[in-house]
């Protein structure tokens, strides 16, 4: 499972009240969520089988059916186990199995990140009670009226990063513009590449962070103004209070962070070779909205980047002005009343 599944459960767990609810996460044994969420010790986890449902061929379409069954014989034995008053989705193919046990046992949120609703999203809006949606345009995706548009839950932390804090952790002046570049938890491999080459580009008017995602690094690249990160954690909202522009992935969980915290941004969608092309709509998305700006992958030169950098940093007071206009931005609390609601809270 990717993070951007498990940081909005994150920022709703934070505003429940412990006194009043028990948390219970259904996951993997192995992914991300097990190692963020598995290891708090006010969350009970549980484990279960799962698999992908693919629309090309691999050989694993032959065996992953029976992981999902049995994940959804597991979900059932969980769910009569703990009983519980509501269950939140947020989507992803370890959710299917949990969804769909929970028919007849439970009312059902679900939540769909991106513009389109993705295949396990499609599937569980079958058994859920309500779809939470971020995109005020993806309520007419979501069949039998069941779309509602909430917005994301963003990390409460976020907001209060300290650009101190973010220089004091960096090392870096101040004294020059900031870039942070963001390709989620495994990088993003061709914008890596390309703004590592761009650096003679860039480094004369700005300082920049680069988090290259895990194992990404080159420790052999060195200069002055140049910082890599293979992950960030408990630092990222400094990182990002410090950040004057962002050159980021399009996926929704990141681009809504920038849009809550008003940071103009370039986004770099994943291509459609690479994705089912939600990150290109998020992308066309915030582009006509006017809150960032898009390239795609295919015009990455260090060149382009070189001047949509600069370009963007020129006009980032725009992208502020309509980034501050944005409405339904943080829909954790709304979600929250949903599962409230749902829970008979």
């Amino acid at each position: 499972m990717k993070t951007s599944h498990v940081t909005p459960n994150l920022a709703l767990m934070e505003r429940l009240d412990r006194n009043e609810w028990n948390v219970h996460y259904i996951g993997t044994a192995d992914g991300i969520e097990k190692k963020l969420i598995g290891e708090r010790d006010d969350v009970v986890y549980h484990e279960i089988a799962w698999g992908k449902l693919r629309r090309y061929f691999s050989w694993k379409n032959f065996t992953d059916p029976f992981r999902v069954v049995k994940g959804y014989f597991q979900s059932r034995r969980i769910l009569n186990e703990v009983q519980p008053d509501v269950l939140f989705s947020k989507g992803g193919f370890v959710s299917v199995p949990v969804v769909a046990a929970a028919k007849g046992k439970c009312p059902v949120i679900a939540h769909e990140s991106d513009y389109t609703p993705g295949l396990a999203n499609k599937i569980a809006s079958r058994f859920a009670t309500t779809v939470c949606v971020t995109f005020s345009d993806t309520v007419k995706y979501v069949p039998n009226g069941k779309g509602v548009h909430t917005g994301t839950p963003i990390r409460p932390e976020l907001y209060h990063g300290s650009r101190e804090k973010g220089l004091a952790f960096t090392g870096l002046s101040g004294k020059k513009p900031i870039l942070l570049t963001v390709g989620g938890s495994l990088g993003a491999q061709a914008v890596n590449e390309t703004l590592r080459k761009a650096l003679p580009l860039l480094l004369p008017d700005f300082d920049i962070v680069h988090l290259c995602g895990r194992g990404k690094a080159e420790p052999e690249l060195k200069a002055d103004g140049y910082l890599q990160y293979e992950y960030i954690d408990r630092e990222m909202a400094d990182l990002f209070a410090m950040a004057d522009i962002v050159l980021s992935r399009a996926g929704a969980n990141a681009v809504f962070e920038l849009l809550a915290l008003q940071k103009p941004s370039l986004l770099v969608p994943l291509p459609l070779e690479a994705s089912r092309g939600d990150q290109i709509l998020n992308a066309n998305y915030f582009e006509r909205n006017g809150y960032a700006m898009q390239m795609a992958q295919s015009d990455l030169t260090p060149v382009t980047l070189s001047e949509a950098l600069h370009t963007l940093y020129q006009k980032r007071d725009v992208y502020r002005k309509a980034m501050a206009g944005a409405t339904g931005v943080d829909g954790t609390q709304p979600i929250l009343d949903r599962i409230l609601q749902a829970a008979g809270k």
